[in-house]
């Protein structure tokens, strides 16, 4: 997954203050900090399903997941005056899942690169009512449930997340595997060639070029890597390349699931990955100046369909 850094909104960079949702635990057992506790990020993780590392006031640092943690601003915002034993969990009082209009598997199943141990990653769109959005509390940008790998984006994030290329959210818009949509998510299914554009170059090639510094790091000062980490990044240059030449995403990787597999395990040589690895940035170079996608995506397009559906939720 894209962090912060990145575009994308799942992952808090350092230095973010925040707030705890839960009692925090030394060790021992024993309360460390009481729920509301105000720390600071001080290591993010790569992806969305590991946990932050948040340091506190006096020192002591936990290890705590999204789900355990509220950005204080935010938390500040939403919660000014409000009693507080409706603070800890405000999306389940307004029941916000209920307003998920698409959700789709994205991941390792819809890439062709399951097991038997595979997670299934569900994803997709929420569009709450517009008194809910207009209110004091507002919405956030996004919902999770953690216990079943599901993540939905308020449509407005979700629309701007697929114009800057965003791998994830694209990758939504494409993948076979849909379980629900509304008809307003079959009309922004219909008109997805409008969000891809030579952004794409950038942001696909650019993070997997960041990554792959992090993982030499890694290997010079642990003598080991995420293989799994390695071969999505792979793979992600091999959809990236695809998206250029076709004007389409391929979710499944085809051809290469056994090459990308055997990365997975650990059984391709680093020197032989980094191989391919530069091999395909240069078909990405190739496949950029050559492509017929545009300069940009389209705007209007996408900003006409969310009019259309902020006013359908009056």
């Amino acid at each position: 997954m894209l962090s912060e850094n990145h575009g994308s909104p799942l992952i808090l960079p350092i230095g973010t203050q925040i707030v705890v949702l839960a009692e925090i635990r030394g060790p021992d057992g024993k309360p460390v900090h009481p729920r509301g506790a105000v720390g600071v990020i001080v290591q993010s993780p790569s992806d969305y399903s590991h946990a932050y590392r948040v340091r506190f006031p006096d020192g002591f640092e936990a290890a705590l997941k999204r789900a355990e943690l509220s950005v204080l601003s935010q938390f500040q915002k939403q919660n000014a005056g409000l009693d507080p034993a409706r603070i800890s969990d405000p999306l389940t009082e307004y029941n916000l899942f209920d307003f998920v209009i698409y959700r789709c598997v994205i991941g390792s199943r819809a890439y062709g690169l399951d097991d038997a141990a595979s997670d299934v990653d569900r994803r997709g769109v929420y569009l709450p009512p517009a008194e809910m959005h207009w209110s004091l509390y507002g919405v956030p940008e996004q919902l999770e449930n953690d216990a079943t790998q599901e993540t939905y984006w308020e449509m407005q994030k979700f629309l701007v997340l697929a114009l800057k290329a965003n791998p994830n959210v694209l990758e939504c818009l494409y993948t076979p595997l849909v379980e629900h949509a509304t008809d307003l998510a079959r009309e922004m299914l219909a008109m997805r060639s409008s969000f891809l554009s030579k952004m794409v170059y950038q942001t696909y090639n650019g993070y997997v070029m960041s990554q792959f510094k992090k993982l030499q790091a890694d290997l010079r000062n642990k003598g080991q890597v995420k293989w799994k980490h390695v071969m999505h990044l792979i793979r992600l240059l091999l959809s990236g390349i695809d998206v250029l030449k076709t004007g389409e995403i391929s979710v499944h990787v085809g051809a290469h699931r056994e090459q990308l597999l055997a990365i997975k395990r650990g059984d391709v040589p680093w020197d032989q990955v980094e191989q391919w690895r530069l091999s395909l940035h240069k078909d990405f170079d190739a496949a950029s100046a050559t492509t017929k996608l545009p300069d940009r995506p389209d705007y209007a397009r996408a900003n006409a369909l969310l009019l259309k559906a902020r006013r359908a939720m009056v």
